[in-house]
């Protein structure tokens, strides 16, 4: 499937901002399963774009700087991307949850996709006993690794409610899971929470679900924003598989990964400094259309 992707994002300010510093994620990064066309930035009244490092994150970082006064300001990123991912489907040859565990341990790679570096808690993440407690029903060491991490997808997909007004950005984990409630971030970090808690290397994913779905199939939730959930890795044979809590679905041909990190604060789309004072709203617009379907072979 090819897909346009429109992303916009509109800030308003009750008094001029004088300056403003912001890093954008926005740009779709090179994931198994998905080959990048095209991508481009605008804001307006105008800025300076420049590349960024990603800091500990499977990311691409650009920098806005806005250096004249402005009270609005509107950042589009579209893209053009086709996704070729099959669905992922557990296998009798995979490896068990303490045998991921063990192998996550030992693995010795320092390059950013390497499991160890999510094993451990993170800035927006920590290890809950109760989230532990709950998560571990699903996470027997013995289980199939992917038959473990779409049934824990789909108990939090049952047992919590998408409610957009129950939680904040920074709202934490277990805050989220004690009220059964959230949206795609928390959902994804709780789940996360869990699975490390158990031992296990789990990345968060901040991207696109796309917003029509096919005939006959029910609108997938967290359309009309970006998304967020799950990659668990299963071994060196299967490495990331991606599983969906919100929506209780493997990361397949609907969903597109525009970042990787180990929470939302590495992966967050925009984030930055704005010099001024007053009150500032921020709206944001998502639009993931499919355009046609490629057909490979006969």
């Amino acid at each position: 499937m090819r897909y346009e992707i429109r992303h916009e994002t509109r800030f308003t300010y009750a008094r001029p901002v004088s300056f403003a510093r912001c890093n954008l994620r926005l740009k779709p990064i090179l994931w198994s399963g998905q080959t990048l066309i095209d991508h481009s930035l605008s804001v307006e009244p105008g800025g300076h774009f420049s590349l960024a490092r990603a800091d500990a994150s499977l990311a691409n970082v650009t920098r806005l700087v806005i250096s004249q006064p402005v009270t609005e300001l509107s950042i589009v990123s579209t893209a053009t991307i086709d996704v070729d991912r099959a669905l992922p489907m557990p296998l009798p040859s995979d490896p068990d949850l303490a045998t991921v565990a063990a192998l996550a341990r030992s693995n010795r790679s320092v390059l950013a996709v390497s499991p160890t570096n999510y094993l451990f808690p993170s800035p927006m993440i920590a290890l809950d006993p109760g989230i532990a407690d709950w998560c571990a029903q699903s996470l027997h060491p013995a289980r199939n690794s992917l038959e473990a991490a779409i049934e824990l997808a789909r108990r939090i997909q049952d047992e919590f409610t998408f409610d957009p007004d129950a939680t904040k950005t920074e709202t934490p984990p277990a805050e989220a899971f004690a009220q059964r409630g959230g949206v795609c971030q928390d959902f994804a970090q709780i789940m996360i929470s869990g699975l490390r808690s158990a031992g296990l290397p789990a990345a968060y994913v901040s991207g696109y679900i796309r917003t029509i779905p096919p005939p006959g199939e029910e609108r997938l939730v967290g359309a009309d924003a970006t998304h967020a959930w799950v990659l668990l890795w299963c071994g060196p044979d299967r490495g990331w598989i991606g599983v969906d809590p919100t929506n209780g679905i493997w990361m397949a041909g609907d969903h597109i990964v525009t970042a990787i990190g180990r929470d939302y604060s590495e992966v967050a789309p925009i984030d930055g400094i704005f010099l001024g004072s007053g009150a500032q709203t921020m709206t944001v617009g998502v639009d993931v259309a499919p355009i046609h379907y490629h057909h490979y072979g006969a």
